[in-house]
């Protein structure tokens, strides 16, 4: 599997991932391994999901080079006082047991904690090593401007849920305009997309399914993509979204799909 990667602001990150919200344990480990065995790379985590611990036991156990795998994590919004979010980025590097993380996020914004210290912290952990590059989640088209304005390093990514069912267009383009790509999470609308009639037609024209054609969707945008799954068969086919393409009439199809208030993800 040769995954394509999306280039931004010096990053190069896999344009599929493993993302690994709500898997726990053993289960969560082989997750990891098996899909590094199928070709992925890159895995992403966070603090909050508390599986880092089993996220690099994976890692580790699919033999695969550690420089190889693009290995994302984040700091959540109740650790964004700066020495809270050290020990938190901190934290996860031992959780994980590596030296550094490729992409570290400010997972969620925190109204209560001025964003320019939290950025400061941010900026902090590329400059000593914790992170080699860094980002941001669930900002705004609003906050992604003070983000890079309080910005001493630059920002690679802006972490977002995004599916066809929901617009977020305006937080793209601000995100592009900033130099940062998109990270699409929950990127087949936790299943929803299966049943959709829309997508289900295409698929067939394509001999896909409806959730590779959700994904096709997104990566032809070059949109970075992390679906969860536990599931080897439901991998394979999350990742086989590379040798075909959708037409223009079928991505504006797609498009047509989505509204201003799709969200799946309070």
């Amino acid at each position: 599997m040769n995954t394509p990667s999306v280039e931004a602001n010096g990053a190069r990150i896999p344009l599929i991932g493993l993302g690994t919200w709500d898997l726990r344990g053993k289960a969560c480990a082989r997750a990891v391994e098996e899909a590094l065995a199928l070709g992925y790379r890159h895995i992403d985590t966070a603090a909050m999901y508390r599986n880092e611990d089993e996220v690099g036991a994976g890692l580790r156990a699919s033999g695969v080079k550690r420089g190889d795998v693009f290995v994302t994590t984040k700091v959540w919004s109740s650790n964004l006082r700066a020495s809270d979010f050290e020990r938190s980025a901190r934290d996860s590097l031992k959780n994980l047991k590596l030296d550094q993380v490729d992409l570290l996020l400010i997972h969620w914004p925190n109204s209560s904690v001025p964003l320019k210290e939290t950025m400061g912290a941010l900026c902090k952990m590329k400059r000593d090593g914790v992170a080699r590059h860094i980002g941001v989640s669930n900002f705004t088209p609003a906050l992604i401007g003070e983000a890079v304005k309080f910005a001493s390093e630059p920002l690679v990514t802006n972490q977002i849920e995004l599916h066809p069912y929901l617009d977020q267009s305006k937080t793209i383009a601000a995100s592009r305009k900033a130099g940062l790509c998109i990270t699409a999470y929950t990127p087949i609308a936790r299943g929803r997309v299966t049943g959709d009639a829309l997508l289900s037609r295409i698929g067939k024209q394509h001999g896909r399914s409806a959730a590779q054609v959700c994904l096709r969707y997104l990566v032809q945008q070059d949109i970075v993509v992390i679906p969860k799954t536990s599931r080897l068969e439901r991998m394979r086919e999350n990742a086989a979204i590379f040798d075909f393409a959708l037409s223009p009439n079928e991505m504006k199809e797609i498009a047509a799909l989505a509204s201003p208030h799709g969200n799946i993800v309070s």
